[in-house]
């Protein structure tokens, strides 16, 4: 991957706040003609430093009353295991994420389902039907937060103790509910 220069690094901030921004309007942002802030955008989905525009979904909205995370011990290792534990698991609709770990667990699969009867089913028809899976924990998410943006750092690690002392703190996506989650009204500091 090429290394991004200023231009393109504005088009990706903006971007990151509002993906429906118009072309004209991140044009006037990064300073640049549309036909050239357009071409920019192509380049950079073509590269795939902008891989994809998602709509931030509601969960309750589709009948998500809960979600989890679920620890996993593979019994034994090597590339084809690996691989095949992390298809099934993406394969199943209930999954959200997987993410491949070094450390005391190998895998942490992030799953949403409708009630703790649909999460036993899961885990216990889904994730032990797997020969190669040893041990699981299982977490419930009870409040969920992330950055609203990825952060640059090509230029180095920000000084974390500045940012703190002028109050930078980032809005954030957070969805938290009593066993469900949720989304934060408009307006508020945590919108994304």
């Amino acid at each position: 991957m090429r290394t991004l220069d200023r231009i393109d690094r504005t088009i990706v901030a903006a971007m990151q706040k509002n993906a429906r921004v118009s072309n004209k309007e991140l044009a006037a942002t990064v300073g640049l003609a549309p036909s050239s802030c357009h071409a920019r955008v192509r380049r950079l989905e073509d590269e795939g430093v902008l891989r994809g525009y998602h709509a931030d979904v509601d969960p309750r909205a589709l009948g998500v009353g809960l979600e989890a995370m679920v620890h996993v011990q593979l019994s034994t290792h090597g590339p084809e295991r690996i691989e095949r534990f992390r298809d099934a698991m993406i394969a199943l609709p209930e999954v959200r994420a997987v993410s491949y770990l070094a450390g005391r667990h190998d895998f942490l699969v992030h799953i949403v389902v409708r009630d703790s009867d649909h999460l036993r089913d899961v885990v216990m028809h889904a994730f032990t039907r797997v020969p190669e899976v040893r041990h699981l924990e299982t977490a419930l998410i009870f409040e969920h937060t992330r950055s609203a943006d990825m952060p640059d750092f090509l230029d180095g690690v920000p000084d974390r103790a500045a940012s703190l002392k002028a109050g930078g703190v980032k809005a954030s996506s957070v969805h938290s509910g009593s066993v469900h989650s949720g989304s934060v009204p408009s307006g508020s500091v945590g919108q994304s």
